[in-house]
């Protein structure tokens, strides 16, 4: 007996090495394997455009601002597709979809309230209209090498309950896989969990958000191993809460006080243990991922946080940019609350991103500030500038977040012009690069391929 079960545990153990290396070879989460932003193996084009190195271009329907997400030859892309079809064609004052959909919802966990009930009152109003058109809610899955459409998969229609920012749109979240699972969120619309091929395997509703000043929904899930995370910050009762990725069962839930905020929560392992880590304008906090209960905590960041933490070498690193500055390196391994102590080995206080996420990229953090294409350096372990506030000409606006690989490092515009850095403790432009078409998403590097998503149609570069 003592035999096959030796050769199980080595199977599994290879099994694990094996999945380990086909993720450092994909682009399995939008802030890609490692969760810096960084491609480990990937050697994308330097040089492109709307008609140089370009091996395919898809239109992709609707709207969304989440990015793709690559496992092998298999990008998964999510997007909201208006039907057409308004509040006004239906027979009734409500939509029989909204009532189809919320007779098959279990009763509405906290998170789920009204406008006007919860802890903070009303969202004070959406930039945009109340929606009055039925979308459909689509998770695609697009063949690598052709840009071919393998399979789509409408997860939900109907018209959504709140309206967004106008440079926003109702599908944000980027999708999440692991070779055997991908995991379609969306938000108000739910959480559902697929296989490879497209076969619905299980959904889960958490109720609707009601989002600071009407600004949408835009936050992604985490996972790892077993466990996928969702994060539920509102105007309403928050909570964070932990499934089980095959089955959709609650592991737990813990309630949270915060704002809203729109930060996708970052699963690690530290010193044997994985803990979810969650940045909000109260508190950074720092989850114990078997238990839910709460494992450190620091003040520091402003309001409106968007950027996703990053983990590197025992250090995360917590940033946010609006009406005020803040980038936090803390270091593992203490618990409590961090306030005050070492575990903050450095701090800058200007130049720093709104909706972007930096990118940590060979010991360095590079750093763009608000939403302009200004960009500064730092060793990542000491703090010391390696270059400040150097402005890219070029881009307009930035919403996209940093990527990097092969000694490179990718600053996209919102109006389609990428910067390409060199990885280096002097600010050099390598090239500047025109796509004629308009960006809010980060891109995802596989390969020799880089893989953009504009307004309309979703690029893959390649020398």
């Amino acid at each position: 007996m003592l035999l096959p079960r030796s050769l199980g545990w080595i199977g599994a153990f290879l099994i694990s090495l094996s999945t380990h290396a086909a993720a450092s070879d994909s682009w399995p989460q939008w802030r890609g394997p490692l969760g810096t932003g960084e491609g480990p193996k990937a050697d994308p084009p330097t040089k492109w455009s709307a008609t140089e190195n370009v091996k395919w271009k898809v239109k992709i329907p609707g709207r969304g601002t989440g990015s793709p997400v690559v496992w092998g030859d298999q990008i998964f892309i999510q997007t909201a597709i208006p039907t057409g079809k308004k509040v006004a064609d239906y027979p009734s004052e409500v939509p029989g979809a909204i009532l189809a959909a919320q007779e098959q919802r279990p009763e509405r966990p906290p998170g789920g309230g009204q406008p006007g009930q919860g802890r903070r009152g009303g969202g004070g109003g959406s930039r945009d209209e109340k929606p009055t058109e039925e979308h459909q809610f689509v998770i695609m899955s697009i063949d690598r090498k052709t840009g071919k459409t393998l399979w789509q998969q409408t997860a939900r229609q109907e018209v959504p309950h709140e309206g967004h920012h106008q440079d926003h749109t109702f599908s944000s979240a980027s999708a999440v896989t692991d070779g055997e699972q991908v995991f379609a969120y969306f938000g108000s619309r739910g959480l559902y969990a697929y296989d490879m091929k497209g076969n619905l395997q299980w959904s889960k509703d958490f109720g609707d958000m009601r989002t600071r000043n009407g600004f949408g929904e835009g936050n992604s899930p985490g996972l790892y191993k077993d466990t996928i995370v969702i994060n539920w910050d509102h105007e309403g009762e928050d909570f964070i809460v932990a499934l089980n990725k095959k089955t959709g069962q609650e592991l737990w839930r813990e309630e949270r006080d915060e704002a809203t905020s729109w930060s996708t929560p970052l699963i690690i392992e530290h010193d044997g243990k994985a803990q979810v880590i969650v940045a909000a304008s109260k508190n950074v906090k720092s989850y114990d991922l078997k238990t839910g209960k709460v494992v450190w905590q620091c003040s520091g960041l402003t309001g409106n946080v968007i950027p996703t933490p990053i983990y590197h070498e025992g250090m995360v690193y917590v940033t946010s940019g609006f009406r005020g500055n803040a980038l936090l390196a803390i270091k593992l391994g203490r618990s409590g609350n961090l306030d005050e102590t070492d575990s903050i080995v450095w701090k800058h206080g200007k130049g720093t991103p709104y909706v972007p996420t930096p990118v940590l990229y060979d010991g360095k953090l590079f750093v763009t500030s608000h939403n302009n294409p200004i960009i500064s350096s730092f060793d990542a372990k000491t703090g010391k500038p390696l270059f400040e506030e150097e402005r890219l000409s070029g881009p307009q606006g930035l919403y996209a977040s940093l990527v990097a690989a092969k000694d490179k490092v990718y600053v996209v515009g919102r109006n389609g012009t990428t910067v390409v850095l060199k990885n280096a403790p002097k600010f050099e432009v390598l090239a500047t690069n025109e796509l004629g078409e308009k960006v809010d998403t980060s891109p995802a590097l596989v390969g020799k391929d880089l893989l953009i998503r504009g307004h309309e149609h979703l690029y893959c570069f390649a020398n």
